[in-house]
């Protein structure tokens, strides 16, 4: 049975709205309900990747609160395996107020909470040598996270064949890039969205910042870029991949459904077009419901909407220098592809 890790950014959250409008000083806004909801990157990718029905054991810190007791029985409800959580009392657990505001972008009050206490050393090595896929989110917002000790437990990672994904979230003030690219080399799978692609390299075309990362020695890697789809490095090759669309509710958890998809590819051994349809179709799916995992497609349902409606993606040649040459046709189009 494959077993796979998420590691990483654990929250609760807390959605309100969709609201008209934000409440003007002193008014009141009566709502039919606050709902609450594991999140946090880990959270999202294994509560994901559980309703792809495969097996999914969580590492990351919480409080010794009511709120990190909420947050476990959202997680186990899931189905997610809690065993190998760990627990602080310098920190209550994290918790996000999410205010959903039509036709606008999120606002977000936040409290850090414990995740800033989470360490490699949390990390049990008995259990990562014994899963096939090991996933962390939220690289560069967890203070306790050391590169030097990452890239250790990242080389641990290879020699017992486990693979590890990484995906980022780039404080406001961030100066880490030297140690991403550190890192890289030592990671099989990195999955920045675009805006985080372009701090990290400079570059703001995501071609031209999956090309800084690959001089860097980075393996495989998607640029997720929300509604204008996805591009990607896999085997010396650049994809790009078309995006689903539905009507928008909350795209709170787009990328960490993405990354869900992306690793159902990878623990299934497909190829690497159909992995970037499958993660497509699952990250557009978050965005239909309030909260980061509600909308996110099952199994069956993820795979009845590829097969049914394909999207498109195309295999793009470039020069030596990096710049565009061609754009093949497409290589993922009908039907028969998702068999």
């Amino acid at each position: 049975m494959t077993r796979i890790g998420c590691a990483g950014i654990l929250v609760k959250d807390t959605f309100c709205g969709p609201l008209r409008a934000l409440p003007r000083p002193g008014e009141l806004v009566a709502m039919d309900s606050m709902r609450t909801k594991a999140g946090g990157c880990a959270a999202n990718v294994a509560i994901g990747l559980r309703k792809q029905n495969l097996t999914t054991d969580l590492v990351g810190c919480l409080g010794r609160d009511a709120a990190g007791e909420i947050l476990v029985k959202e997680l186990q409800a899931a189905q997610v395996n809690c065993n190998q959580l760990v627990y602080t009392s310098e920190y209550p657990t994290s918790e996000t107020i999410i205010l959903l505001v039509e036709g606008e972008d999120r606002r977000y009050l936040h409290a850090f909470g414990a995740n800033q206490a989470f360490t490699v050393r949390h990390i049990d090595l008995d259990w990562l040598a014994d899963l096939d896929v090991f996933y962390l989110g939220g690289l560069f917002a967890m203070p306790g996270i050391i590169a030097d000790e990452l890239r250790t437990l990242l080389a641990f990672s290879r020699e017992h064949q486990v693979v590890t994904i990484v995906d980022v979230v780039l404080p406001t003030d961030f100066r880490g890039a030297a140690e991403m690219e550190m890192l890289l080399p030592h990671i099989d799978w990195f999955l920045p969205n675009d805006a985080e692609a372009a701090v990290l390299s400079g570059q703001t075309d995501p071609l031209e910042a999956i090309s800084v990362f690959r001089s860097w020695g980075a393996h495989s890697l998607v640029v997720t870029q929300g509604e204008r789809g996805s591009v990607g490095l896999f085997e010396n090759e650049y994809w790009r991949c078309d995006a689903y669309h539905w009507q928008t509710v909350d795209p709170s958890g787009a990328g960490d459904a993405f990354a869900s998809g992306l690793i159902t590819g990878i623990v299934n051994g497909w190829d690497f077009a159909r992995s970037l349809v499958y993660a497509s179709a699952l990250g557009a799916s978050a965005t239909r419901a309030v909260g980061t995992t509600d909308g996110v497609l099952t199994q069956g349902e993820a795979e009845k909407l590829v097969r049914e409606q394909p999207a498109a993606v195309k295999r793009e040649q470039f020069t030596k220098g990096g710049s565009l040459l061609t754009e093949a046709e497409k290589y993922y189009d009908g039907p028969e592809s998702a068999s």
